[in-house]
């Protein structure tokens, strides 16, 4: 591995359980009916280029149903000072609402991805906890982690990798990861604009979104060896996969900067680091697999042409 480069997908899973305080369910309901149909064709893209992938899921996507989901919630849960962002709220929006539980739950998912190759299953906690909001604090961290531990042992998964959600990374909280089991979490890029993640501003959102077409930050690929070795091992995002737009020369423009980010990846032997969520292929679901087909065949070339491989998170917590 150190004389080649070096390639992770990590993928945030979540349902509406990721944007519950940004949007109003009614209005994605085609969204997340396309989400679902589309992840079993990430897993067969996926399973065709030999592509080995990370899948962060939220804990509540396990259960069946609400009456499920209520009996595994744990005893000790965050007390947001801001109660807009608490999903344990949205039982009493949405509890008799069986019509809508695809948004919420999707163990039949879950399934499929542990049954698939090379496929990594890790946490994004169980409730999509917020790390860096006031009220919340360790022990609420502790028993929201080890309910998401549990209910991964129950179909056999220990987990090993997890993803901070809203890359709200706390190192504080790195030792009560390391408690329950957890290898490596996903970090931030070392630009500026990805610091505090929980205390965003108009203009971190604004050089993030500039990065992703032209360099306005640091180099995206990294030396593994450069990586934090500590009790739980960080490896830095480096690329975020934006959603499809409508606008082709949008889409062109951020295709264009991943790819060459690979390849340069590739070249100087360096670890390159891509995440997106399920859900933002569910505007644009065919034109969204087209473009991560083309980053797919760009992998494979690299593995051609430099020798780069492809590995989960727990995969290079191993090494």
């Amino acid at each position: 591995m150190k004389n080649k480069g070096t390639f992770t997908i990590s993928l945030d899973f979540e349902l509406y359980w990721g944007v519950f305080e940004k949007v109003n369910l009614q209005d994605r309901l085609t969204y997340f009916r396309n989400t679902r149909e589309v992840i079993p064709r990430m897993l067969e893209l996926f399973n065709k280029f030999n592509v080995h992938v990370t899948w962060a899921t939220v804990g509540m996507l396990f259960a069946e149903n609400w009456e499920e989901w209520e009996e595994i919630n744990p005893v000790c849960k965050p007390n947001y000072l801001n109660q807009h962002v608490n999903p344990y709220r949205l039982q009493e929006i949405y509890g008799k609402r069986k019509e809508l539980e695809f948004c919420f739950f999707a163990p039949d998912l879950i399934k499929q991805i542990i049954s698939s190759e090379n496929q990594e299953l890790a946490s994004h906690t169980y409730s999509h906890y917020f790390c860096q909001e006031e009220g919340q604090d360790e022990a609420s961290f502790d028993a929201d982690l080890e309910i998401a531990v549990k209910l991964a042992k129950r179909l056999g998964v220990d987990l090993k990798s997890l993803v901070f959600p809203r890359n709200q990374i706390r190192q504080d909280y790195l030792k009560i990861c390391s408690q329950h089991g957890i290898e490596a979490v996903r970090s931030n890029p070392i630009d500026w604009y990805w610091n505090e993640t929980g205390k965003e501003t108009l203009m971190k959102k604004v050089f993030r979104t500039g990065d992703a077409f032209i360099p306005l930050g640091s180099k995206k690929s990294y030396k593994l060896s450069d990586t934090n070795l500590e009790e739980v091992i960080q490896l830095k995002a480096s690329r975020f996969l934006r959603p499809y737009s409508s606008k082709s020369i949008i889409n062109a423009l951020r295709l264009r900067r991943i790819l060459k980010e690979m390849e340069s990846a590739a070249i100087d032997k360096e670890h390159y680091h891509l995440w997106w969520h399920p859900h933002n292929f569910g505007t644009f679901p065919q034109e969204s697999l087209a473009g991560l087909e083309i980053i797919l065949n760009k992998y494979k070339e690299l593995q051609l042409r430099y020798g780069m491989q492809s590995f989960t998170m727990k995969e290079i917590s191993n090494f």
